[in-house]
């Protein structure tokens, strides 16, 4: 009986991740509330609200940006925690760095 190597297994979570982080970033939405979180990180949902209006006149209920945090946490670039009655959001830059290094970009001469 043949085994299946562990390798394979890791294969198809990284598959799943890397298709969960494509899918997060396909929306522009979602790229505008990282963009905020990377300037400006541990911001809360109504932080958040308010910059994509202020900035970007983006004008979104609270449960569709909740609903964005949500995949983006689902994709593992945004962690949140809870302090008191408030939730903050974090920006995780970690994922994109693992797809980064499975295709390093090298140096190319040009002729």
């Amino acid at each position: 009986m043949a085994r299946t190597p562990l390798t394979c297994k890791r294969g198809l979570a990284y598959r799943r991740v890397v298709a969960d982080i494509y899918r997060a970033l396909d929306d522009g939405t979602r790229r505008l509330i990282l963009d905020s979180l990377a300037a400006r990180d541990g911001q809360s949902l109504f932080e958040i609200c308010t910059t994509l209006v202020m900035r970007h006149d983006v004008s979104l209920t609270r449960q569709a940006v909740s609903q964005h945090l949500a995949v983006l946490e689902e994709a593992g670039l945004v962690r949140s925690e809870r302090r008191g009655r408030c939730k903050f959001h974090h920006f995780d830059p970690a994922p994109l760095a693992e797809i980064t290094a499975r295709w390093p970009v090298q140096e190319r001469k040009h002729p």
